[in-house]
């Protein structure tokens, strides 16, 4: 159980960095007028800079299945984000929808978790032990 408990703390702690990395750059691009020409130098920064939750998880994961293509849409998006034709955050789903509307399947690690006597517990270890249970 306590890995499942450290697990849930790790994603809280990388949950919590994410919004305080989404909020400090809404900050510092409200502050500083040069930091969008420190960013433009490098495409992939600024749109990490643009991502919100789990975004830059869909965007590492399209890398490393489809580096080439990932390359244009990421140099696309950048131009887009320039000309202020895109100026909201982009969510991992959303990013997701976009590398799968071009053909692009991105394959996502998927984990299920369930509330178990006020614990989450994935649901293969949920499945198992009913199984050992009633194997018994």
């Amino acid at each position: 159980m306590s890995e499942d408990d450290s697990e849930l703390e790790r994603l809280k702690a990388k949950r919590l960095a994410e919004m305080q990395k989404n909020i400090s750059s809404k900050t510092n691009t409200k502050l500083t007028p040069e930091s969008p020409k420190t960013t433009s130098e490098n495409p992939r920064d600024l749109l990490i800079s643009k991502l919100g939750f789990r975004g830059l998880e869909v965007l590492e994961n399209a890398e490393s299945q489809f580096p080439n293509e990932t390359k244009m849409i990421i140099q696309k998006l950048f131009e887009l984000i320039k000309t202020g034709e895109i100026n909201e955050i982009i969510d991992g789903g959303q990013l997701l929808a976009l590398f799968r509307s071009i053909g692009l399947n991105i394959r996502m690690t998927t984990k299920i978790n369930i509330e178990q006597d006020g614990k989450f517990v994935s649901l293969t270890d949920k499945l198992s032990n009913q199984s050992s249970e009633t194997g018994d």
